[in-house]
């Protein structure tokens, strides 16, 4: 499936590997790769078949940030002000929409992930990046601020006063300070490759369970201790006794792959 020439997806055993490919410009993004990521992000929102999904980017780098030659004009081609994705407006929702997806996005990283590259990759649930690999909160290069959700997803990430070092330099990183900083799950030398082999992992996991803990995590960020612990009460409820969960059970008990139904 090819969305406006900018992402490839395809789906095989329950798991997504969506793909920026407009990797001539080194993924960057244009407006036709904005409009391209929010169609493939609503269009996994639909799916029911899908366990996990993996984002990449083809050839030389993951995205090297916004397109400032298609932006010459010095305007988006977007609205900034509606909120036309739930609490995201469009040029956010290409970062904070893998966070919304209701199951987990793994991101892999080899090349650049600069300025709005970094937030896309950031939405993701978990991070692996090659240790070489080149990072930056590049907005203020440009005399910007981030605007593409970056703010609302390192708060879970890094130290408030790293965020704010690296917002207000805009200075390059490699992978392996991304990863002690917070930014990377962790590093590998073939981020595809183990992303799509964890992908694999958690797809073989009680799709029910692993949607449950996602939006539990998600709601760990803003909901207090009351609406935390009863959340985590109304998702094993809904799950204990329930087919698939007893399907988890069986297939433990005689040493099988399970066969969970979506």
């Amino acid at each position: 499936m090819n969305f406006k020439d900018r992402v490839t997806l395809t789906v095989e055993n329950h798991v997504a590997d969506v793909r920026l490919a407009r990797a001539e410009k080194m993924n960057a993004i244009d407006p036709a790769m904005f409009d391209a990521l929010v169609e493939a992000i609503d269009h996994l929102g639909r799916r029911t078949d899908v366990r996990a999904a993996v984002l990449s980017g083809e050839g030389r780098g993951f995205c090297a940030g916004l397109d400032m030659a298609s932006m010459a004009g010095g305007e988006l081609p977007f609205q900034l002000g509606p909120r036309s994705h739930g609490p995201a407006n469009v040029v956010q929702q290409v970062a904070w929409g893998w966070r919304a997806l209701p199951f987990p996005v793994i991101a892999a990283v080899h090349g650049v992930a600069l300025g709005g590259g970094f937030q896309i990759m950031s939405g993701a649930d978990i991070r692996l990046g090659h240790p070489q690999a080149r990072f930056a909160i590049r907005e203020g290069w440009w005399g910007l601020v981030p605007d593409m959700a970056g703010i609302a997803l390192w708060r879970t990430l890094a130290r408030d006063d790293v965020l704010r070092e690296l917002t207000y330099t805009a200075r390059e990183f490699d992978g392996v300070e991304a990863q002690a900083l917070g930014f990377l799950t962790r590093t590998s030398d073939t981020p595809l490759e183990d992303a799509l082999a964890l992908a694999a992992e958690i797809a073989g996991r009680n799709p029910d369970a692993v949607r449950g803990a996602k939006r539990l995590f998600n709601l760990a960020t803003d909901g207090d201790a009351a609406a935390i612990l009863q959340a985590e009460s109304d998702e094993q409820l809904r799950l204990l006794g329930s087919p698939n969960q007893m399907e988890a059970v069986m297939a433990n008990l005689q040493k099988r792959a399970p066969r969970f139904t979506d």
